[in-house]
């Protein structure tokens, strides 16, 4: 029979409370309610979430949709990172999406100076992300949002083919993943990482860890980086584009572009493919969830 003893010696089981299940849950809001209900809530905070797809697709133009809404209240003090390894940077877009992001709210929930409060860092190499990430700590406090455009340019021209350079990319990919994963899960922010595509030859699945091709511009791609990568972001978003006739124009030439969002995985939303139209505006990034899933 186990005594009173014993039992006081033995160690309790973890224990997780409602307050933490709810830090666990926060979302970021994208600016947009459609893609935030295809989201179920928007970016999850205290995780990487990647955006992947080709150029044109609405990568970037997502991300800095996402550095001016991050200030919005519950956290209307709060700021966000955009780290460029693709010069120049969007300065221009930036100042136009954070203009018709002023007109559209109401004044009370206006950030005072919105580009005030988004840092904007250049790096070249793996290593100097890493060294940066180093780096952060004194603002990591005031943070919501971090993002990466992108991560592949940072790795494609660096490092060869050779058994020895695959395996130090792999290591910084865990080296750098694991930093971010630690820094968003204590200061609770979100991270959102741009990734690039390339074709896919042969059979060879497109998803990441064994998902079905993706598909954009008619072309069979896959994610930048492959499995080990993959394995170090917990949601893969792809954003895809097509050019189809426009029966909206009396010229039957005329074409436009159509893109769209499909989650590729995501611990908290179905793993069915499911995806959702968007379009690229002066004002943004929306989506279209009548337009069929």
């Amino acid at each position: 029979m186990i005594t009173e003893e014993e039992i006081a010696k033995q160690q309790l089981p973890a224990v997780t409370t409602a307050a933490d299940l709810l830090l666990l849950a926060q979302k970021l809001p994208t600016g947009c309610p459609n893609l935030d209900r295809f989201l179920a809530g928007g970016i999850p905070c205290r995780s990487i979430t990647e955006l992947v797809g080709e150029n044109g697709a609405g990568k970037t133009q997502l991300c800095l949709q996402l550095l001016l809404h991050s200030q919005l209240p519950p956290s209307p003090s709060a700021s966000a990172f955009y780290i460029s390894s693709e010069p120049p940077l969007p300065l221009r877009r930036l100042q136009q999406l954070a203009d018709s992001f002023l007109l559209r709210l109401p004044p009370s929930s206006r950030p005072s100076t919105p580009l005030d409060n988004i840092f904007l860092h250049s790096v070249q190499t793996a290593d100097d992300l890493l060294s940066l990430l180093l780096r952060l700590d004194p603002i990591l406090p005031r943070l919501r949002l971090l993002v990466i455009d992108s991560i592949a340019a940072l790795f494609r021209s660096e490092f060869e083919t050779s058994s020895t350079d695959l395996v130090r990319r792999s290591n910084l990919f865990f080296r750098i993943a694991g930093k971010l994963k630690a820094q968003a899960s204590r200061f609770g922010f979100a991270v959102v990482v741009a990734n690039q595509v390339g074709d896919v030859i042969g059979e060879e699945t497109g998803g990441g860890g064994g998902c079905r091709p993706l598909v954009t511009s008619g072309r069979r791609v896959c994610p930048a980086l492959g499995l080990s990568w993959a394995n170090c972001v917990n949601t893969r978003l792809f954003l895809s584009r097509s050019q189809e006739c426009d029966f909206r124009s009396s010229d039957l030439n005329q074409t436009r572009t159509r893109r769209r969002m499909q989650v590729v995985f995501a611990p908290h939303l179905p793993s069915d493919g499911s995806s959702c139209e968007i379009t690229i505006d002066g004002h943004g990034v929306h989506g279209l969830l009548d337009s069929g899933l």
